[in-house]
């Protein structure tokens, strides 16, 4: 778990947002979603990395991750992508709070 993840499970409980934590959810591949709404398939991913060669910025941990995105999408999730700046300066909670809304079935 990242300080930046940690952060952003703060701000989502400041809203009664309850996401669960590295969740699995592919039967079959070990992948794990750092935060999740598994009853509305919405999945959290904050980038880590990108400014130092991380993995994540790098080619194969980006095809890595494009696979494991496209699984997610595949069975039916919903996938944001965030990075720490993003966690820091609240863009991140303020389009969780959409996604869920929305998911949830109501407008924005």
């Amino acid at each position: 778990m990242s300080k930046p993840e940690d952060d952003l499970v703060f701000q989502c409980r400041a809203y009664n947002l309850f996401p669960e934590r590295e969740h699995r959810f592919h039967p079959e591949r070990r992948w794990r979603f750092d935060l999740a709404f598994p009853d509305l398939k919405l999945a959290v991913e904050v980038e880590g990395g990108l400014y130092v060669q991380g993995r994540h910025s790098r080619g194969a941990g980006m095809e890595a991750d494009l696979e494991k995105y496209g699984e997610g999408q595949r069975l039916g999730w919903t996938i944001y992508r965030c990075s720490p700046r993003m966690v820091k300066s609240g863009a991140a909670i303020q389009t969780i709070r959409d996604l869920v809304r929305i998911k949830e079935g109501d407008a924005v």
